[in-house]
């Protein structure tokens, strides 16, 4: 078994609206799922990228993705990366391949000089919460995300 990561490509856009489909199924999030292909297309590979994929494969086969985007911390002084989605398919859990995304990951940080690598992962996700710890992740309990959205954003916006 041969596992490689490579930075993904426009041709995968499908590849990519499926993987993040079946993260989505996963998290028993799929209604939330509202995405334009075209628009996720244009956001990852045009003219001003906002995040960058890497793609998994397990003997040449796509099995997983990593979707990513650069933070920064101003406690550091240096930017971050930022894990948004990890999703690795069923039949290819237990091959090594979350944990190959994740090092890739990990040496884009120390290459890009990035002082860390950050990710939020659902509090009834105990199978994943124990694979990053035993990779060193540690949660961070006192943090709340927040978010706006919606009718909300708008609002706030026109303030």
């Amino acid at each position: 078994m041969t596992l490689s990561i490579r930075p993904a490509t426009p041709a995968d856009l499908p590849l990519i609206a499926q993987f993040i489909r079946d993260l989505a199924d996963y998290e028993k999030l799929a209604h939330e799922v509202r995405f334009d292909e075209a628009t996720l297309g244009e956001k990852l590979f045009g003219p001003r990228p906002y995040a960058e994929v890497a793609i998994g494969e397990i003997d040449g086969q796509a099995q997983g993705f990593a979707l990513f985007f650069h933070n920064f911390s101003t406690f550091e002084g240096r930017p971050g990366l930022y894990l948004e989605d990890l999703f690795v398919r069923p039949a290819a859990r237990g091959s090594g391949l979350g944990k190959a995304l994740l090092a890739h990951l990990a040496k884009l940080c120390i290459e890009r000089d990035c002082a860390r690598l950050e990710w939020s992962v659902l509090d009834w996700n105990t199978p994943s919460i124990g694979f990053y710890k035993s990779l060193g992740a540690r949660m961070m309990d006192e943090w709340t995300v927040m978010r706006v959205d919606g009718d909300a954003l708008a609002a706030l916006a026109s303030h």
